[in-house]
């Protein structure tokens, strides 16, 4: 839970008292200062958890690049004839078709 979470959850919650304490005294200033309040808490609530879920999805990808990267290793180190035959292979391809759109 970041901070912006617990910062905007406070001021939520102050904005909450603020405008129950301006709803008993009647004064319609605190009252509105508490909504407007609740409203700032509730964006950046809103803010953190989006920070949130973007620090997880960027830990998410890490992961799986790794595990990419420890899939493509290992299949190279036990299959390294089929590995050179397959990056012939695709410079050929890729040589190919350079050479096909060169003329067009």
């Amino acid at each position: 839970m970041s901070d912006d979470r617990i910062a905007g959850t406070a001021r939520n919650l102050g904005g909450k008292v603020q405008e129950g304490f301006g709803k008993v005294a009647g004064d319609t200033k605190t009252e509105l200062h508490g909504k407007m309040n609740q409203a700032v808490g509730t964006a950046q609530d809103l803010y953190g958890q989006a920070k949130d879920s973007a620090a997880d999805a960027a830990t998410a990808i890490k992961h799986g690049a790794s595990e990419a990267e420890d899939y493509v290793r290992h299949f190279i180190e036990e299959r390294p004839y089929t590995t050179a035959l397959g990056a012939l292979a695709l410079g050929l391809f890729v040589g190919m078709l350079a050479h096909r759109n060169r003329y067009y």
